[in-house]
């Protein structure tokens, strides 16, 4: 039996985290501002049950505000372009081919990264700027302290905004494969981190700390990223990607529609997914395509983690996602049951697993197990999990 005190310290890290329920009628489309007002006046009167959880969080915050800025024109190769302020990347799973005297093509090794990806420093940067970036604005929130939006919206700036510094709004020439491609539309999924800054910008402006004349500049900027995406060839490659890819470049646009208050265009996407989710599932409640891969359980996780993402934004515009039975029973209530099993640790994982899996990694489905569908396995587990951990690791899940 788990005591009255850890419930909501449980509770607390669950909702500071991108996990939880409804979705505010103005501000962020996922995060849970009801419950972030209720962690806030805790918080305020020093309610000792949530100290854990701020103190976790300022730290984090505390290592964000010395980071950066970066930019993509710090990268010492240049794109084909011949503009630095064009994103680039190289495929991670794509290794030199040993038969080859300059080995190119590069072959593809799944599930095994290749050292060469972190000589091009976009890859590595975006993502972390984009968890500061969201880090500092829920600390902000929850402090009020002043310095850490000044250095979110200063890394949003550099990277977005600044002429001499911004990301040229297309992802041309992400996940290269040397000797085949300049940029492929695979490359669109390391821009799904670009949805916590969009949560970011959302809470600060909530507060009324984001400027105005930034939110318009990176309403615009992402105006003209989604009309990339949904124009040129890598985007329209990647909507037509049949596994996790085209699933997180639906939650991608329809999270900057929403920001750009295009709801008619967010419930096409909408529909969009939820055929995606019953045209990916099996009759077992798996997805083949992730099941293919040697990483099974990861992408099987990561999968799933998108349509989550999905069916909170829809819950904004009043879909239900969650268990909607589109086809037959392919629900995500479905695919969440078929996994909780495999991440509790019931079950040992059927399919390809070349390396160990991060169990962090099914948090989030653990998370909504427990909340949304009050599966008490879920429950159970996290409660030791997080005792186990210190509460520390899930503050800033991926989620």
């Amino acid at each position: 039996m788990i005591n009255k005190n850890f419930k909501i310290i449980f509770l607390c890290i669950c909702t500071f985290c991108l996990q939880l329920g409804m979705f505010a009628q103005n501000g962020p489309f996922i995060l849970n501002v009801s419950q972030l007002k209720t962690n806030l006046e805790k918080i305020k009167t020093n309610d000792t049950s949530y100290q854990k959880a701020y103190k976790s969080l300022i730290a984090e915050a505390n290592k964000a505000l010395k980071y950066g800025p970066v930019s993509v024109m710090e990268k010492t190769n240049v794109p084909p372009s011949g503009s630095k302020h064009d994103y680039m990347s190289l495929a991670p799973y794509h290794w030199p081919d040993p038969s080859k005297a300059d080995g190119l093509p590069y072959m593809r090794k799944d599930g095994e990264t290749n050292p060469e990806v972190k000589l091009y420093k976009d890859k590595e940067y975006l993502p972390e700027l984009c968890s500061h970036v969201y880090t500092l604005a829920l600390a902000h929130y929850y402090s009020g302290d002043k310095k850490y939006y000044n250095h979110a919206i200063q890394l949003i700036s550099v990277w977005f905004l600044d002429t001499a510094t911004k990301m040229n709004p297309n992802m041309n020439f992400g996940q290269a494969i040397k000797g085949e491609n300049v940029g492929r539309g695979a490359g669109l999924i390391d821009a799904r981190n670009f949805i916590k800054v969009i949560e970011a910008i959302e809470l600060m402006n909530s507060k009324g700390v984001y400027p105005k004349e930034d939110l318009k500049n990176m309403q615009a900027w992402f105006a003209e990223f989604l009309q990339w995406m949904q124009t040129s060839k890598n985007g329209v490659d990647e909507m037509n990607a049949k596994n996790n890819h085209g699933v997180w470049y639906d939650a991608l646009r329809l999270s900057i529609s929403l920001f750009n208050g295009q709801k008619e265009d967010a419930n096409k996407i909408i529909q969009n997914a939820q055929l995606r989710l019953a045209n990916q599932m099996d009759e077992k409640n798996r997805f083949p395509l992730e099941m293919a891969r040697t990483t099974s359980l990861h992408y099987s996780v990561f999968v799933i983690d998108a349509f989550l993402k999905i069916a909170k934004m829809a819950e904004y515009t009043g879909v239900d996602f969650w268990d909607n039975k589109v086809n037959a029973n392919h629900t995500l209530k479905a695919a969440v049951d078929e996994m909780i099993p495999y991440l509790v640790q019931e079950k040992l994982w059927d399919g390809p697993q070349i390396k160990p899996f991060e169990y962090r990694e099914g948090v989030s489905i653990l998370q909504l197990a427990s909340t949304k569908f009050s599966n008490e396995k879920s429950k159970s587990f996290l409660a030791k999990y997080y005792r186990q951990n210190n509460y520390k690791q899930y503050l800033f899940e991926d989620q």
